[in-house]
């Protein structure tokens, strides 16, 4: 199970993972928590569109759903607001009812739901930041420690199934500056230009500590699946940015893998891992 903040996260963060697993079998599901509604369109040729802009909700779910088809997972809606990504000094206040406001133990209960009734081995989710500063993704966080621990738990939101206790929880790691710094170097290896520079340096501010990368899942073949599923979220992606720049072939000759971070584990493994289903 995948928990992400909004459509698009699943695409953009740990895709070719889980199109890796649902190639062998694995049984995949995509937890997303808010409907996207506060998402700015990104992508030039749909920005002034007055039915995208009027329905972004409406729109966000069909994108969703073209892209959970190419990854080939399941995937299911938690049900709360987007609270948009505030900006300013200082920062706005959060609007009204929006996700990052709830109570984490209210808000945890539809994912505990969730994950009892999915049976999950192994979860997703971001590291304590976020990933970065978005406060739905901080809230993403916090749920999804706070269900992985009280899914096993009987005495923990009786009404929400019978108990299952998830093994292991990831952060997903993949915009590390191991990554881009190799792919940047392959770059200009090869005479090519490279973004990755500036990519960097806008990570910076983000990196609060060095994270701990404990798992690397082998899963190249699967990039061109990955960047389709991201394609399919148009009104959040511009199709001519940066993500698209980095050649596939050069993304799998010098980094064919997609990174994670174990977060919690309740069985017993061994660094580096390579499947996050390792010691299961």
């Amino acid at each position: 199970m995948a928990v992400h903040a909004h459509p698009d996260d699943e695409s953009s963060k740990g895709a070719a993972t889980l199109a890796k697993y649902v190639a062998e079998g694995v049984d995949v599901l995509v937890a997303t928590c808010t409907g996207g509604e506060r998402g700015t369109v990104l992508n030039p040729r749909l920005q002034g569109d007055a039915y995208v802009e009027k329905n972004i909700r409406e729109v966000r779910r069909k994108e969703m759903d073209e892209a959970r088809a190419i990854l080939g997972v399941e995937q299911a809606w938690l049900g709360f607001v987007d609270s948009g990504l505030p900006e300013g000094d200082p920062l706005p206040p959060l609007p009204d009812g929006c996700f990052a406001l709830q109570d984490v133990g209210t808000a945890a209960e539809p994912l505990v739901r969730l994950i009892r009734a999915f049976r999950p081995q192994v979860m997703i989710t971001y590291d304590e930041n976020g990933g970065y500063p978005h406060p739905d993704h901080i809230m993403t966080h916090r749920i999804s420690m706070a269900a992985f621990d009280a899914a096993g738990d009987p005495e923990r939101y009786p009404r929400s199934g019978p108990v299952w206790q998830p093994q292991k929880i990831y952060y997903n790691q993949g915009f590390n500056p191991r990554r881009t710094r190799a792919l940047h170097d392959g770059l200009l290896a090869r005479g090519l230009r490279s973004l990755c520079a500036d990519w960097l340096a806008k990570m910076a501010p983000f990196e609060h500590r060095e994270r701990a990368l404990t798992t690397f899942v082998t899963c190249g073949d699967f990039f061109e699946i990955r960047d389709k599923a991201l394609a399919a979220h148009a009104s959040q992606i511009d199709p001519d940015a940066g993500w698209f720049h980095v050649p596939l072939d050069i993304q799998k000759e010098c980094w064919p893998t997609e990174e994670y971070e174990l977060a919690k584990s309740l069985v017993d493994t061994s660094f580096p891992e390579d499947d996050l289903f390792a010691g299961l």
